[in-house]
């Protein structure tokens, strides 16, 4: 009986090694439903018992939530994250965003240091598509191209850990964020990121790290 229940052990560990390799490299993006417990025990080949064992795991983990009747799906990067996402969810918003200026400030300086050529193709394009939905005023959309700019520039730091904080961060912030422009964009002010952006591409550091420091000192203080 030991020798049993030392293999299955072993094999629901492998199961739950696997599942949260595919998370972890986005094959399975946040928000998107995994496949069924049939589908998967197909594909491992193993029993359903098996992958439903070692889902309730990543559940209690955080990584995943089943949703009676619609299916399991994706709320967490890595047990880290989950962790990360559950403290930010109990802390007032001021803390969360000081957190959030250093993570970026040091994200800008490491960006600008690390960057590729497509790191910055998608910085350029981001950064048009933020300006954009602010000229017209479209607050969702606005907020949605902000989030993704910023979390560009964590990815361009290549630091997989602190892209992955961050994005727990950004998405904890997102209704804050919403909430503080209001429905309807003001011309004025409007907190212009395109010096950090191009100190990031042009590799300088100090700048990057001096601009990011500086718009979100604003946030903070406000």
């Amino acid at each position: 009986m030991a020798l049993q229940s030392t293999r299955k052990s072993a094999l629901v560990d492998q199961v739950i090694d696997q599942l949260r390799q595919q998370i972890s490299d986005g094959e399975w993006g946040l928000g998107s439903r995994i496949p069924t417990e049939s589908e998967l025990a197909e594909l491992l080949g193993v029993g359903r018992n098996t992958i439903r064992e070692g889902v309730r795991a990543l559940a209690h983990a955080g990584l995943l939530e089943i949703r009676q009747g619609a299916g399991t799906f994706v709320v967490g990067r890595s047990e880290v994250t989950a962790a990360v996402r559950r403290r930010i969810a109990a802390s007032p918003a001021s803390d969360a965003m000081e957190v959030r200026r250093g993570l970026e400030v040091e994200a800008a300086r490491l960006a600008a240091h690390r960057r590729d050529e497509a790191d910055i193709t998608r910085l350029r394009i981001l950064l048009a598509e933020r300006e954009a939905t602010h000229e017209v005023g479209d607050t969702e959309a606005f907020v949605a191209a902000d989030i993704a700019l910023h979390q560009a520039v964590a990815e361009a730091s290549h630091n997989k850990l602190l892209a992955e904080l961050y994005t727990e961060l950004a998405e904890s912030l997102r209704d804050t964020v919403r909430a503080g422009l209001g429905p309807v964009l003001a011309e004025e002010p409007h907190i212009d990121h395109s010096v950090a952006i191009e100190a990031i591409i042009a590799g300088d550091a100090d700048l990057a790290a001096a601009e990011t420091a500086a718009y979100l000192r604003l946030l903070v203080d406000d």
